[in-house]
């Protein structure tokens, strides 16, 4: 499929089937990842696969939705804080690039027939002990993968006049 209507088929799966994702998929998803544009090219990213199936209550301390852990895996994208580009005026650009490198995962697996959801609303303590992350990791965004079972909504944007500016503000 092009772009256009990849950009327009993803949506925020929040059902999904029991089907295993195939390795082959989960490495395309992965590539794109390592693919994704970072500043200064720095990767200041790790990506943490979690097999659900027998860590449905743990993982629901993350986040408490049971639609979370009906899919079979669920990926956790992790800012690695030391590793981050960092503008001279203090702005450290981790969060953008991790948010690049999960919209490359997000639209790889959409392309590839799987579904995702991105969330940010979670229980980091939570997250943290169970990952066991470093103090300079810190999950950042949690997203199922797997086959949807639910069927996209039609998506409610803003209309692009009230988005885009030309020029100046």
């Amino acid at each position: 499929m092009d772009f256009s209507e990849l950009v327009a088929k993803r949506y925020s799966v929040r059902s999904y089937l029991p089907k295993m994702v195939e390795e082959e998929k989960l490495n395309q998803i992965l590539e794109a990842a390592r693919l994704a544009p970072t500043a200064a090219n720095r990767q200041p990213f790790r990506i943490i696969i979690i097999h659900t199936t027998g860590k449905e209550e743990q993982l629901k301390t993350i986040y408490t939705r049971d639609w979370f852990v009906s899919a079979p895996l669920v990926i956790c994208a992790c800012a690695v804080l030391n590793e981050a580009w960092v503008r001279k005026d203090g702005k450290s650009y981790v969060d953008v690039d991790v948010a690049i490198v999960v919209d490359h995962m997000t639209l790889m697996a959409a392309n590839l027939g799987l579904g995702t959801c991105w969330i940010a609303n979670f229980n980091l303590e939570a997250a943290k002990r169970f990952l066991g992350t470093p103090d300079n990791v810190i999950p950042l965004i949690f997203s199922p993968l797997g086959y949807p079972a639910d069927s996209p909504k039609p998506k409610e944007r803003k209309a692009l006049v009230d988005l885009v500016r030309y020029e100046h503000w």
